[in-house]
């Protein structure tokens, strides 16, 4: 598919049921002249664990504005200008407009760098590329190219020195080295995922499509969620090189499609999203080796209602998991049970929008943000930290076509 095509993750997301249009034009690199050779260095000495921030911080007590980053699709019918920025307050969930935090090309997924000074995003497009901003001053830091099309989703390694993303379109993964500045250099490293053969969905299952990449609890691996191969990969993470050896995979059953993966913070169980089959499925996680076992799906409460989950969050404690459910427009909440091993399914609750892309928490964990692609609207709801149950804080935000809503 040469570039301006459409890649058939965005046409189910964002075609499918609507009378949305989509172009993919063609993307324009930043400049941004190469790093110094010591700058990874020097960025993993200015972020020791003991310097990160958690991405729960459980006990925190909330006070003022807290930043909102907003992605969407630049070049769908009524998307935004590039990354939208907003506040929210910490106590109430109300969110205020700011606008756009930088104008970049189909930034759709987005993830902070643990310093919390630098914020990545894909662009996913045909010709794909990662952007990095700062965000001290809003300041485009420079686009480098994925190494292939569509990227979908990137995450930050914990040592602050690799940038990993993962290629729809091309069934990739890739990595690049942070500079101390944030800004990235050119990748180190693209492996397509050539094997095992596509599962049995002749539409969504054409070829490979990695749709997740992550780094495990413990630090030791990178799994990398590929939907056409209904697989987990493995790979350890050589970082004085910044490449990926792949140790071990994990097959779902076939036409699963798998989608997302999230760990349980006791870092021996993790939760696997299956787009295609509309399933959740619990893990097991060898540390010692990287092995993933996926055990039997499960339902998601969605009934007869066709719905292709799309992500799955666990609250810090490990007690609750929910569930996004696109079709449904649902969140499923599920306990957790046997220190990770089980969910018990709870109930659903409606998003109050249409087709939720995207959950997270805030950073102390007491409210829950749903970006939903097709209202172009962004839900957010209190966490009870006792049951888990869920409550509609207000009305929905709107922001235009939300496929990603990072809360900081």
């Amino acid at each position: 598919m040469g570039s301006g095509g459409l890649s058939r993750r965005r046409f189910t997301g964002t075609l499918a049921g609507s009378a949305v249009g989509v172009t993919l034009p063609a993307t324009t690199a930043c400049d941004d002249a190469p790093a110094p050779a010591d700058t990874a260095d020097r960025a993993a000495e200015a972020t020791t664990p003991e310097s990160r921030p958690s991405a729960q911080t459980e006990g925190r007590e909330p006070s003022g504005p807290h930043p909102l980053y907003l992605g969407t699709y630049t070049s769908a019918e009524g998307g935004g200008k590039g990354i939208g920025y907003a506040t929210y307050d910490a106590m109430t969930g109300r969110i205020t407009d700011g606008g756009v935090l930088a104008e970049t090309g189909d930034p759709s997924f987005l993830a902070p760098h643990p310093n919390g000074r630098t914020l990545y995003t894909v662009n996913e497009r045909e010709d794909g590329g990662v952007t990095a901003v700062r965000l001290a001053d809003r300041k485009v830091l420079g686009t480098r190219s994925s190494g292939g099309a569509g990227p979908c989703h990137l995450s930050v390694h914990p040592s602050g020195r690799w940038l990993l993303s993962a290629n729809y379109n091309s069934g990739s993964v890739s990595v690049h080295p942070i500079a101390a500045s944030g800004a990235l250099r050119e990748h180190t490293d693209v492996i397509r995922h050539s094997s095992p053969p596509p599962g049995p969905d002749p539409e969504r299952q054409d070829g490979p499509h990695a749709h997740q990449i992550v780094t495990s609890p413990d630090g030791g691996h990178v799994l990398a969620v590929d939907l056409g191969t209904d697989t987990v990969y493995t790979y350890r993470l050589d970082q004085a090189k910044g490449t990926l050896t792949e140790v071990s995979r994990a097959r779902s059953r076939p036409g699963a499609g798998p989608r997302h993966l999230t760990f349980h913070p006791g870092g021996r169980y993790a939760y696997l999203a299956n787009e295609l089959d509309n399933t959740v499925t619990v893990c097991a996680y060898d540390p010692a080796t990287g092995r993933v076992t996926i055990g039997d799906p499960q339902p998601t409460g969605t009934g007869d209602v066709t719905s292709y989950p799309s992500q799955i969050l666990v609250t810090a404690d490990g007690r609750f998991a929910y569930f996004a459910n696109r079709g449904h427009n649902s969140l499923t909440r599920y306990a957790i049970e046997g220190k990770g091993a089980r969910l018990r399914f709870l109930d659903t609750v409606p998003v109050h929008g249409d087709w939720p892309r995207h959950t997270a928490f805030s950073p102390d964990g007491r409210l829950l943000f749903v970006a939903n692609q097709r209202s172009s609207s962004v839900t957010v709801f209190h966490v009870d930290r006792g049951n888990g149950e869920l409550r509609l804080a207000g009305e929905p935000f709107a922001s235009p076509v939300a496929v990603c809503a990072l809360p900081l």
